[in-house]
């Protein structure tokens, strides 16, 4: 369907979007396939492929992300102790393909292999601050292209009601990433992601739903592509950091977590809201700043376009520190 959407780092954007969900066996878990085609306000082109699929019984999940990027976007420079006025746009064109698979181990746990490749072109910086000789991009060795390649290797434990619109269950999910210079990387890095959520229904008797996330992201040895490096709104989906601009804490460790009350307004479910805080912090070139603590908070409406997946239309305005606000539109739950 066409749509329109809105965060603070695309402005206003106009979108073809798809969502299906289905069943591949009479006993199997949701599997989801999202895709959109944008073109934003400020001239950037989105392109993503992204899926969660499981097979019959649930024996097998295979986790999707392609995508392809023209993003000049606003970046802020590395640590927790940038301002607002310290941003300037950063022009890049990307190709993400993520692809992983994991077999069934035993009850909700799954383990298995992965692999990423992501490639940068046409980096350029476009208006860096007046009164800086160096910039932060500069400063931490700026090239023109940027490439990570390498195996992932993955674990899962998911008990969702449903992926879309979770309204009880848990979700564990870690990936280490290894990118060996062998394989074309600049340098030899690794990265190590744990994404966890849990979801109740609350009160017990009721349709809302209160819900948990912490998403923590480290990385260690070598350079990472400045690209690449964690940052608010760096997770696939970019939706960290409601109240921030994507981008506007960059650094070689994050630390997220996100609290949010999900009401139901309508005994049909049609129309509901949603009340959330937020808390981040990023280290930077090792420094050990994670005491540092960036807070959000907000609230939004909820619209149902779905009532098969359980889709919403999520439209959600948030506040920071430093004057940090804006406006965020999504296809489905923030996470």
């Amino acid at each position: 369907m066409p749509a329109a959407g809105y965060t603070l780092q695309t402005g206003l954007a106009a979108l073809i979007s798809g969502n299906a969900t289905f069943y591949l066996g009479k006993v199997s878990n949701q599997s989801v396939v999202n895709t959109s085609i944008a073109y934003t306000q400020y001239k950037q082109i989105i392109f993503p492929i992204v899926s969660d699929i499981w097979t019959n019984n649930n024996n097998y999940h295979l986790s999707t992300d392609w995508r392809y990027l023209k993003y000049p976007s606003l970046t802020f420079g590395l640590g927790i102790h940038s301002n607002l006025d310290d941003g300037y746009t950063l022009d890049y064109s990307a190709i993400r393909l993520h692809q992983t698979i994991m077999r069934h181990i035993m009850g909700a746990f799954y383990a298995g292999l992965g692999w990423d490749y992501d490639y940068f072109w046409n980096i350029r910086e476009v208006d860096t601050p007046a009164g800086v000789s160096r910039s932060s991009f500069e400063r931490y060795g700026s090239r023109t292209t940027e490439t990570a390649n390498g195996p992932v290797l993955a674990a899962l434990y998911d008990t969702r009601s449903n992926p879309v619109n979770p309204a009880k269950g848990s979700l564990i999910k870690i990936d280490f990433h290894i990118h060996p210079q062998v394989l074309g990387n600049i340098d030899s890095w690794n990265s190590f992601i744990v994404d966890a959520r849990k979801y109740f229904t609350f009160p017990a008797r009721s349709n809302n739903v209160l819900a948990f996330w912490s998403y923590d992201w480290f990385t260690r040895k070598g350079r990472v592509p400045y690209l690449l490096l964690p940052n608010t709104g760096g997770d696939p989906n970019s939706n960290t950091g409601r109240g921030y601009i994507q981008g506007r804490y960059r650094g070689n460790n994050f630390v997220y977590l996100e609290g949010e009350y999900r009401i139901q307004l309508t005994r049909n479910g049609l129309f509901g809201m949603v009340v959330f805080g937020n808390a981040e912090s990023v280290t930077k070139n090792g420094i050990r700043d994670v005491n540092v603590i960036a807070p959000g908070y907000g609230a939004g409406l909820r619209i149902k376009l779905n009532k098969f997946s359980s889709t919403n239309l999520a439209v959600d305005y948030g506040f920071g520190v430093g004057g940090s606000r804006g406006l965020s539109v999504n296809l489905g739950e923030v996470f």
